[in-house]
C-alpha cells in the first residue's frame, strides 16, 4: 500500500523516522512525498504513482493496447487520459497526458489493478482501437491497423467494435474503411 508524506504525518510519524526508515530500506519511493513499504508485493511503481495523483488516470492508446496484446510496442512513456479540463499532476514517471471530452470520457473503461490497494483506468482494447484511428493524426495509421488485425484475429467482433464507435462519429468512416479492407 502506498502512503502520501502527508498522510504518515497526519498519523503521528516524525519527519525524522519516515526518511530514517526511507534510508533503512524499509520504505521505497515511488514518487515525490509517496511511499510505500519496501517489503510489498511487487507492482509498476509508475502506475501507482499515476494512480494516486491523478485518481481519473486511464491508460490508453499504445500503453492500453500493449496491455491487451494489441502492439508489440515498447512505448517509452505511459499514454495517460484525463478528463479535459482536469488538471494534470506532476509525477516522476514518464507520461504523455491525454485529454478527452468529458461526454466519452468512461465509454470502454475498465478498472486495472496495479498493487493489492491501486487500481488504475485502463481503456478496452476495442475503445483503444477506435481512439488509434480517431487519433491517426498524432499516432499515425500503423497503430490502429496492426491493432484492428491482430484484434480481429482474436476473435474480435465487428459490431462491439462499431458499436464503440457509434460514440465518436470523425472515426467511424476510417473505422468502417479499415474494417472492410480486413474482412
Amino acid at each position: 500500500m502506498s502512503f502520501s508524506y502527508r498522510e504518515a504525518r497526519a498519523l503521528g510519524v516524525s519527519k525524522r523516522r519516515l526518511y530514517r526508515w526511507r534510508d533503512e530500506g524499509v520504505l521505497e519511493v515511488v514518487g515525490r512525498g509517496l511511499f510505500r513499504r519496501a517489503d510489498a508485493a511487487a507492482a509498476d511503481l509508475d502506475l501507482v504513482e499515476i494512480a494516486r495523483r491523478a485518481p481519473q488516470a486511464t491508460l490508453c492508446l499504445t500503453s492500453a493496447l500493449v496491455r491487451h496484446g494489441l502492439s508489440d510496442a515498447i512505448p517509452a512513456v505511459h499514454d495517460v487520459a484525463v478528463p479535459r479540463g482536469r488538471r494534470t499532476p506532476v509525477v516522476v514517471a514518464p507520461v504523455a497526458w491525454h485529454r478527452f471530452a468529458p461526454a466519452t470520457f468512461e465509454v470502454g473503461r475498465e478498472l486495472m489493478s496495479v498493487d493489492e490497494h491501486t487500481q488504475i483506468g485502463l481503456y478496452s482494447g476495442e475503445r483503444s482501437i477506435v481512439d488509434a484511428f480517431r487519433l491517426v493524426a498524432d499516432q499515425g495509421p500503423e497503430l490502429g491497423n496492426e491493432a484492428l488485425r491482430r484484434w480481429l484475429r482474436a476473435g474480435g467482433k465487428p459490431a462491439e467494435l462499431l458499436e464503440i464507435g457509434a460514440w465518436f462519429p470523425r472515426a467511424l468512416p476510417r473505422l468502417r474503411s479499415a474494417l472492410e479492407v480486413l474482412l
